[in-house]
């Protein structure tokens, strides 16, 4: 799983940091500066929180599909901030 922060979205609410506080950053001014490439399955659903608790939508995380047979790097299965 991958976090992606739209800077540009982020008001520095830190809800994310609320729900995730081992998977979100935050920088001096309070605003979220993560970069997490592959969040450990250990910390999946504090990523899964903190992006849903997003009120800007600034939080995308992308998925990989698991599934027997299927090669690293597949079409990943992106989920938003919001439903």
């Amino acid at each position: 799983m991958k976090v992606l922060v739209q800077a540009n979205r982020c008001q520095g609410h830190a809800r994310c940091l609320a729900e995730g506080p081992d998977v979100y950053v935050l920088d001096d001014l309070g605003y979220n500066s993560t970069n997490v490439d592959d969040v450990p399955s250990h910390l999946a659903d504090q990523a899964r929180r903190g992006a849903l608790a997003c009120p800007e939508r600034a939080l995308t995380l992308v998925e990989e599909s698991s599934g027997s047979g299927e090669a690293s790097g597949s079409t990943p299965t992106v989920r938003r901030g919001h439903r």
